[in-house]
C-alpha cells in the first residue's frame, strides 16, 4: 500500500470480491448489456437517497432541484460514462462499497449461483452486486464522487481494472453525485455509439423516475447543419406507478419490476391500484417467479418501498405489509403520510394501519385470482412461497382467506401438493362429516404410514402434511367449511357412518380376549407408554402409535425440541392389531416374552420416524428374534 501527495492508496480487492470479479468477466459476457441496466439503477436509487436525505436537509437539494442522470459515448476514446445528482459517497463509502464485500451480498451471491449462465446472470442485481457487470465491458472502470453536503475538493477518485487491486485518491467535483467512467475493452467498443445505448436504455431503464438524459444534435432546416448538443430525456421520467394504467404496456410493468426487485425474470402476476378515501395511496404489487434469496431472513425485510408523494422514504418497511407476505415486491405510494415519516410514527400511525390492511386484503385478492384463473402459475408460486403463506394462519383476521388458498399433498394426488380443501371436500365420500389429515416428519413418512392403512382400504382421502412449518401450523387447523379437521393421529378415532357396522362390538368383544396379552405388554413397557389398546384401524402392520386425547401431535413436540424450547415428556399409546399374525401368535402359550413388547413398540417408533432411545438393544433383540426363528445349523 503507497500513499503519495494526491492521497492516493493502492489497495486490494477482498479475496470474495476478487473471486466474484472473475465469474462476473469470464462467465456472463452473453449478457453484457445488463451493465447499462445495473448502473443506472444504482444512480437512481443515489437520487432517491438524496431526496430523502432533502426531506430534512432543505438546502441539499437547493442547487439542484431536478436531480438526473446523463448518459454520454466517446467513440474516439471508446469510452462511456454514466454521471449521477445523487447523494454520492466519500472515501470511506467508495472503499467499503467498491472495494470489500459489497454490503455482504457477495457471499449470497456464489451461495446462489447454479452453473447456468442465463440463470446466473439474474442474480447481478439482486445481491446489491450490479456495480461489478461493469468490468464485463471494461478494462478500467474510473467512479468519482462528492458526497451531497461536502465541499467540492473532498471528492474521491476510485479506479480498477478489476484484476485484483483498486486505487484511491482525492480530487475535485464541482456540483455532489457520482460519475463512472468505462474504459471498454476493444472487443466492446461498438457499445460507444449514442444510438446503441439510447437502444438498450430505452428497453432496460424507461420505467426509472429520475430523467435519464442523452445528448442530441439540433438540426437546423435552414441551414442544413447540424447545431450544438443538447441535453435531452430519453425516458419517460415520471414514477410509473402514478401513471394510469390504461397507458402501461405489460412490458413496461414487466420492466419496472425488474428494477424494483433486482431480479429479471418475470413476475407471476401483478396489481396496480389507487386507493381513494380517507387515505389515499398507491399500490404497485408484484408476486415473484423466483425465490428472493433473503426470504428466510429475519431481520431485514426489503420487499415493499415506501413512498410519500413520490418521495422516496424507505425500503425496509416491515410494516406495511405481514411477515408472511414478504416475498411481495413493488411500491406503495401514501398521500397522507408526512414527509419526515421515522420507523417511531410508522409503528404508531393509523393511517399505516389502513395501508397495510388494504395491502393486505389485495394481495390476497390477487393471489386468489391466481389460483382461480392460472392454475399452472399458482402451483408453482406455492412450490415457492406455499410454507411462508402458512406463517399467516396465526393471523385471525385472514385466516380464513389463506386456508382456502393452502394446498397439500394427499393420498390421491400422487405426491403433489396440488390439494385444496376446497377439492378435498369435494371428494368426500358419503356419510364422511370431518377432513382427515396425518403430520409426519417427512413426505415420504406421512405417505407410508401405518395410520392411513384403514382409510386406504376405505377409499377415504387424507392430507399428508409434513415438516416443522405443518407442524406448526397444525395448531392453528380447526375448521373448513363447517367440517372439522380431525388428526388421524388421535387416540379414540370415530368414523361415525363410515365405520362398519359390526366394528364397534367387534372391537370390544377383541378388547377381552386379547386382555391377557395387553397387561402383559403393560407390564414388560411400563412407563414408555400412555397404554397398550386393540385397534382396528391397522391392515397390514401389527402395531402403531397414537396421540392421547387433546395432546398436540409429537412432531409438534419434536419442532420445538429442535428450536431448543423445553417440551414436557408425551407418552404415546401403543395399539395393536388383533388380525396380525404376529400379534395373535403372542397369545399362545409361551409365546410371549418382553422382548417382543420392546420390539413392536420400537418398530411403531421408527414407522414413525422417531428416534429410538436404545438402538443397540434394539439390534440386539431383532438379531436373538432372527436366530429363534431361522433353521439351526447342521454339523458335520
Amino acid at each position: 500500500m503507497s500513499e503519495q501527495a494526491t492521497n492516493k492508496k493502492s489497495m486490494n480487492f477482498q479475496a470474495e470480491v476478487k473471486q466474484m470479479l472473475h465469474l462476473v468477466v469470464h462467465s456472463l459476457y452473453s449478457k453484457r448489456e445488463i451493465f447499462l441496466r445495473e448502473l443506472i439503477s444504482n444512480a437512481s436509487d443515489a437520487i432517491d437517497k438524496l431526496k430523502f436525505a432533502g426531506i430534512e436537509n432543505p438546502q441539499l437539494l437547493e442547487a439542484d432541484p431536478h436531480p438526473s442522470i446523463r448518459v454520454s459515448a466517446d467513440e474516439k476514446a471508446h469510452t462511456i460514462t454514466i454521471s449521477d445528482d445523487g447523494i454520492g459517497m466519500n472515501r470511506d463509502e467508495i472503499i467499503e462499497h467498491l472495494g470489500t464485500i459489497a454490503n455482504s451480498g457477495t457471499r449470497e451471491f456464489f451461495a446462489h449461483l447454479t452453473g447456468d449462465q442465463k440463470k446466473d446472470v439474474q442474480l447481478i442485481g439482486q445481491f446489491g452486486v450490479g456495480f461489478y457487470s461493469s468490468f464485463i465491458v471494461a478494462d478500467k472502470v474510473t467512479v468519482i464522487s462528492r458526497k451531497a453536503g461536502d465541499p467540492s475538493e473532498s471528492a474521491t477518485k476510485w479506479e480498477s481494472d478489476g484484476e485484483g487491486e483498486f486505487t484511491v485518491e482525492d480530487a475535485v467535483r464541482e456540483h455532489f453525485g457520482t460519475d463512472v467512467i468505462l474504459q471498454l475493452k476493444k472487443d466492446d467498443w461498438d457499445l460507444a455509439n449514442n444510438w446503441r445505448i439510447k437502444d438498450i436504455l430505452v428497453h432496460y431503464s424507461d420505467h426509472i423516475a429520475a430523467p435519464i438524459l442523452m445528448q442530441e444534435l439540433s438540426f437546423d432546416e435552414e441551414k442544413k447543419d447540424k447545431q450544438e448538443k443538447k441535453w435531452e430525456a430519453i425516458n419517460q421520467g415520471a414514477a410509473l406507478w402514478i401513471r394510469p394504467k390504461k397507458e402501461i404496456t405489460e412490458q413496461q410493468y414487466k420492466d419496472f419490476y425488474h428494477h424494483i426487485a433486482h431480479d429479471a425474470s418475470d413476475p407471476l402476476c401483478w396489481t396496480h391500484n389507487k386507493v381513494e378515501g380517507r387515505n389515499e395511496y398507491i399500490q404497485l404489487l408484484y408476486i415473484p417467479s423466483v425465490k428472493p434469496f433473503d426470504l428466510w431472513t429475519t431481520e431485514d425485510i426489503r420487499g415493499v418501498k415506501l413512498y410519500v408523494k413520490r418521495v422516496f422514504i424507505m425500503d425496509d418497511a416491515k410494516e406495511l405489509l405481514p411477515r408472511y407476505l414478504r416475498f411481495v415486491r413493488g411500491v406503495i405510494d401514501s398521500e397522507d403520510l408526512p414527509l419526515n415519516v421515522s420507523r417511531e410514527i410508522l409503528q404508531q400511525s393509523r393511517d399505516l394501519m389502513t395501508i397495510r390492511d388494504g395491502t393486505t386484503k389485495r394481495v390476497l385478492s390477487m393471489l386468489e385470482d391466481l389460483a382461480k384463473n392460472k392454475e399452472e402459475d399458482y402451483k408453482k408460486f406455492w412450490s415457492l412461497f406455499g410454507d411462508v403463506l402458512k406463517e399467516g394462519m396465526s393471523d385471525h383476521a385472514s385466516r380464513e382467506r389463506i386456508t382456502k388458498l393452502l394446498r397439500f399433498a394427499s393420498t390421491n394426488s400422487s405426491g403433489e401438493k396440488n390439494v385444496s380443501l376446497e377439492s378435498y371436500v369435494s371428494r368426500m365420500v358419503k356419510d364422511q362429516k370431518d377432513i382427515y389429515y396425518f403430520i409426519g416428519e417427512s413426505e415420504e413418512q406421512a405417505a407410508k404410514s401405518p395410520l392411513l392403512e384403514m382409510f386406504k382400504k376405505k377409499g377415504i382421502e387424507v392430507l399428508l402434511l409434513n415438516g416443522p412449518i405443518d407442524q406448526w401450523m397444525s395448531q392453528f387447523f380447526y375448521e373448513f367449511d363447517s367440517k372439522k379437521l380431525t388428526d388421524i393421529a388421535q387416540e379414540g378415532l370415530d368414523l361415525g357412518a363410515l365405520a362398519d357396522k359390526d366394528e364397534k362390538s367387534e372391537k370390544e368383544k377383541l378388547q377381552v380376549e386379547y386382555l391377557p396379552l395387553i397387561e402383559k405388554f403393560k407390564k414388560a413397557l411400563g412407563d414408555q407408554v400412555e397404554d397398550v389398546r386393540i385397534t382396528l384401524r391397522l391392515t397390514d402392520s401389527p402395531s402403531c402409535l397414537v396421540n392421547p386425547q387433546n395432546q398436540p401431535n409429537p412432531a409438534f413436540f419434536k419442532m420445538l425440541k429442535r428450536a431448543g424450547q423445553p417440551v414436557p415428556e408425551v407418552k404415546a399409546i401403543l395399539e395393536l392389531n388383533p388380525n396380525h399374525p404376529l400379534v395373535s401368535r403372542l397369545r399362545e402359550e409361551g409365546a410371549f416374552n418382553d422382548d417382543w413388547a420392546k420390539l413392536l413398540l420400537e418398530q411403531a417408533q421408527v414407522m414413525e420416524g422417531a428416534e429410538l432411545k436404545d438402538p443397540v438393544g434394539f439390534i440386539h433383540r431383532v438379531n436373538s428374534m432372527l436366530v429363534d426363528f431361522s433353521p439351526k445349523a447342521t454339523v458335520n
